[in-house]
């Protein structure tokens, strides 16, 4: 049993290979934003139960397809992925939201939380760095797992701001810049906690980008210093962009 699951989750070589910006990075876009778009289109009308009904769905999907995948790594890649522990703000915003939706007082933050999910998924399945690296064919499991995961958790961003659970205020754009400095602080204990020599193998994570530059722009011994201020930047600026966006499509929904 466990030659055939092996066989079929590991990766692929040979044939089509999966590359940022490549003809199935295109298609695996379309295939997310298209099935995000019609599904809000199909449920604009319904019932506020149905609406809350897909919200509810896709973030149990999303946080499902996470935790199988821990079960299913040894198969696909041979032992479990550490790479894959929550210390990205991807893999953090899904574990979080699930918690978020059940606890009472981490639900205060769960519009928060949806929001930077939506922020970092969105940012993945745009540029997946992750799974180019891997030269792996197209239809792999990382390929398929990685993109519907991160389209998953985009899709429960989207219903969360479209369906009016959450309706954004411009000057609380705020309220995520404490959770942004709190995912920084996390992925610093992450990076200190995980990378180093372990007998004869080397570990080193960039989880959440601190550590190092993911562009090799800066020299990898003042990256430590100074990324942490970029990306706390970068994601808040791009949290002020989702704002900007939700009440520019507001307007747009109102005048027309």
């Amino acid at each position: 049993m466990y030659q055939i699951l092996q066989s079929i989750l590991s990766d692929q070589k040979g044939g089509a290979i999966f590359s940022c910006f490549g003809p199935w990075h295109f298609l695996y876009m379309a295939l997310i934003f298209g099935a995000i778009v019609l599904s809000v289109h199909l449920l604009k009308d319904r019932s506020r139960a149905a609406k809350e009904k897909a919200i509810y769905i896709s973030l149990r999907v999303a946080f499902g397809l996470y935790i199988l995948d821990f079960f299913l790594m040894p198969f696909a890649y041979g032992a479990i992925d550490l790479e894959k522990l929550p210390f990205h703000m991807c893999t953090a915003m899904c574990v979080l939201c699930f918690i978020s939706r059940n606890h009472p007082f981490l639900g205060k933050f769960k519009t928060s939380f949806a929001i930077l999910g939506l922020v970092s998924n969105l940012i993945y399945v745009v540029y997946p760095a992750g799974v180019g690296w891997h030269q792996i064919h197209p239809l792999s499991y990382r390929t398929i797992q990685t993109l519907l995961f991160h389209g998953t958790m985009t899709a429960y961003g989207v219903f969360v701001l479209a369906f009016g659970q959450a309706p954004l205020r411009f000057k609380d754009c705020w309220k995520e810049l404490p959770i942004i400095l709190g995912m920084t602080l996390w992925a610093l204990l992450g990076n200190t906690l995980y990378n180093g020599q372990v007998g004869e193998y080397d570990h080193f994570f960039n989880w959440f980008f601190v550590v190092r530059d993911p562009f090799y722009l800066l020299p990898p011994e003042i990256a430590p210093y100074i990324m942490p201020f970029v990306m706390i930047i970068v994601i808040f600026a791009a949290d002020v962009l989702v704002y900007a966006g939700y009440h520019v499509f507001k307007k747009f929904n109102i005048q027309h």
